[in-house]
């Protein structure tokens, strides 16, 4: 499960300790909602299924495939489902691909998602092994889903936005900046980065 309430308080007074304009930003948008998800196979194939649809589409996507392959849509139903069937749940063919490459890394024990690798870029490195899943998704899964608390999402246009108005830079920092720029916050990045979130929505910093 992702990050507390309580933990982001922590980790956020534990910032705002020692940068001013953490502090100042919180005192400003105060403290985030947390943002959690549940851990596990059918959450990375929410992710698949929601890939550039609208959340009101991806829904009736995953309610369709949900009513044809059970609750959870299991790996193994999903790989014995054929084209048609999934194509006729909204999936195209190409996310079709990225399914089919998640459900079999699945089943045939490459990858569990109870015994991910406690480094996180090594997490990061086998999460990416799933088609269709980048750095940014293996992150998101990894802070919403696991909790990590020290993931940082830098290639975020809306937290390296956040990160522009909170350091008070006058622009949006680059990728490399967004990383440079958190180094000091670890390990409190995870924290760093839902408060990112929560402060790119504000009118007020």
């Amino acid at each position: 499960m992702g990050l507390s309430a309580e933990q982001l308080k922590t980790s956020l007074d534990s910032l705002a300790d020692r940068d001013s304009d953490i502090a100042r930003a919180l005192g400003a948008v105060g403290y985030p909602e947390p943002r959690i998800r549940d851990r596990g196979y059918s959450t990375m194939l929410r992710t698949i299924v929601g890939q550039q649809v609208s959340a009101a589409a991806a829904n009736a996507m995953w309610n369709k495939l949900e009513g044809f392959l059970g609750s959870g849509c299991s790996a193994t139903a999903l790989l014995e489902a054929c084209d048609e069937d999934l194509r006729a749940c909204g999936l195209s063919r190409q996310k079709q691909g990225y399914a089919r490459s998640l459900a079999g890394l699945v089943t045939e024990g490459d990858l569990s998602f109870d015994s991910l690798p406690e480094d996180d870029e090594d997490a990061i490195a086998l999460l990416t092994r799933i088609k269709g899943i980048g750095r940014w998704s293996a992150e998101i899964y990894l802070l919403f889903a696991e909790g990590r608390p020290d993931i940082w999402p830098a290639g975020d246009l809306a937290v390296q936005e956040a990160v522009g108005k909170i350091k008070q830079l006058g622009a949006r920092p680059a990728e490399k900046a967004a990383r440079e720029i958190a180094e000091p916050w670890r390990p409190h990045r995870g924290a760093a980065a839902i408060f990112a979130w929560h402060a790119y929505k504000s009118d007020v910093i």
